[in-house]
């Protein structure tokens, strides 16, 4: 399975699907990055690795729906059948979802669908929380409400701050996320309307 890859920042999570899906006999491997900010460390690890790098600057059109419409075009011309978004700080238009319906997901750095949105993790520890964790999601048109995949959990310590919980979240996320691509590739996951079949357990 050709699974491109929408991200923004520095890419760990990016890293971590390249490196566990380019192994032999791997189901899915990562045919391309799209990338909307010019200069991010995504693009350098993307190179290193050999893989194409679509840059487009969201900056240059003129709505949302333009520009998804040409990022969308570039992976369905490259044979995309999945669509990882890994660090993507843009919600995508349902001029992208109609492309590849079924055929996004997203990981996010809690529970959901408790803290949905940004800073997940402070979210957590300003409520009191005392369980954090990551969640691999197919994506629809709301803003992580899309259909659970599947989730792990990390435990709030008090010596937390939110630099330290987020670090071991991204350890979890870096490990469930190329597991669930790879449980897509093999059909041990499919999704019917909005309810998530899985005949193994993803763990």
């Amino acid at each position: 399975m050709k699974v491109g890859v929408l991200a923004s920042g520095s890419g760990s999570n990016f890293q971590a699907l390249v490196d566990s899906l380019h192994v032999e006999g791997s189901p899915a491997r990562v045919a391309c990055l799209v990338c909307n900010v010019p200069g991010a460390k995504v693009i350098e690890r993307a190179a290193k690795a050999g893989i194409e790098a679509i840059v487009v600057d969201h900056k240059a059109f003129a709505n949302r729906e333009a520009y998804d419409t040409r990022i969308a075009d570039a992976l369905t011309s490259r044979g995309v059948e999945l669509v990882c978004l890994a660090g993507y700080m843009r919600i995508v238009t349902p001029a992208f979802l109609s492309k590849f319906t079924g055929r996004v997901i997203n990981v996010h750095p809690a529970l959901l669908p408790a803290f949905p949105g940004l800073h997940a993790p402070k979210q957590a520890m300003e409520h009191g929380a005392v369980i954090a964790g990551c969640t691999v999601h197919f994506v629809d048109e709301g803003t992580d409400t899309g259909p659970i995949i599947a989730q792990a959990s990390v435990p709030i310590l008090p010596t937390d701050d939110e630099a330290a919980l987020t670090a071991r979240i991204q350890k979890e996320e870096h490990r469930l996320f190329p597991a669930v691509v790879r449980a897509i590739a093999t059909k041990a996951v499919t999704l019917e309307g909005r309810r998530v079949k899985r005949t193994q357990v993803i763990a």
